[in-house]
């Protein structure tokens, strides 16, 4: 699980440790990075630490936590308001805060709300692995090879040729064009990570596509991948959101 790193803002110390105590108990997942009694220590500990999640009190001295918000030349981060004051809830979604919570801090509002977060979270790192990838393939070696030891020999293959790869049980059968085709005996796993950073996807358990190789989605029969090699390869249901968001961006 991905933790959350988050930075408490408030300037009241009682309510620090109060909401430290609430998130260590019932939120493990989160990681406090820092402590800030001010909007202006908060604008560091934002720039030195990178959290991806803000606990904002709104009502500070000096600056509220609109005021800072507003002085941030970019925001990369969740935001949950904290406030006794119930005014301040409409202004807080206006402000596209993920969430708000009224003083004192209800235990199950603290969870559903970070709940929210991680969801969103884990979004945004998806779609970075998503850009590396997808950069990954822009850049890659295109004479690099792979070597595939067969029964009688090891068989040095460049990797721009191979269309996709299929398990089958403890073997992996390598597709390559000009109709190759190798059978190694290797889980689809061991390939997984040499491959992936030179722009190979993983669509189902068991196929492992070039997407350099992808001709067109069909979008009948539940969706399948068409190959430049003509061949038909199945997406799985888990992974069907996440492999056509990579296919729209080739």
């Amino acid at each position: 699980m991905q933790d959350i790193r988050a930075i408490i803002i408030d300037d009241e110390e009682n309510n620090r440790e109060s909401l430290r105590h609430l998130i260590k108990t019932y939120t493990p997942h989160v990681e406090i990075i820092a402590f800030c009694g001010s909007a202006q220590a908060a604008r560091e500990a934002i720039s030195e630490h990178n959290p991806n999640l803000l606990f904002l009190d709104i009502k500070m001295p000096q600056e509220s936590g609109f005021e800072l918000l507003d002085s941030l030349e970019s925001i990369n981060f969740e935001v949950i308001f904290t406030t006794a004051y119930d005014e301040y809830g409409v202004r807080a979604v206006k402000a596209s805060a993920l969430d708000y919570l009224l003083k004192p801090i209800e235990v199950t509002e603290l969870i559903q709300a970070v709940q929210k977060a991680k969801v969103i979270i884990d979004q945004k790192l998806s779609n970075t692995r998503m850009q590396h990838l997808i950069q990954n393939m822009k850049d890659s070696n295109h004479n690099k090879t792979i070597a595939l030891s067969l029964s009688d020999r090891i068989e040095f293959v460049e990797i721009k040729s191979i269309i996709r790869c299929e398990a089958d049980n403890n073997y992996t059968t390598f597709y390559l064009k000009n109709n190759l085709k190798y059978i190694v005996s290797k889980t689809l796993k061991e390939f997984d990570e040499l491959l992936i950073p030179s722009g190979f996807l993983r669509v189902h358990q068991s196929h492992l596509i070039n997407l350099s190789e992808v001709k067109s989605f069909i979008k009948s029969d539940g969706g399948y991948i068409l190959m430049r090699d003509d061949s038909q390869v199945a997406i799985s249901r888990q992974r069907r959101e996440s492999v056509l968001k990579i296919l729209t961006k080739i």
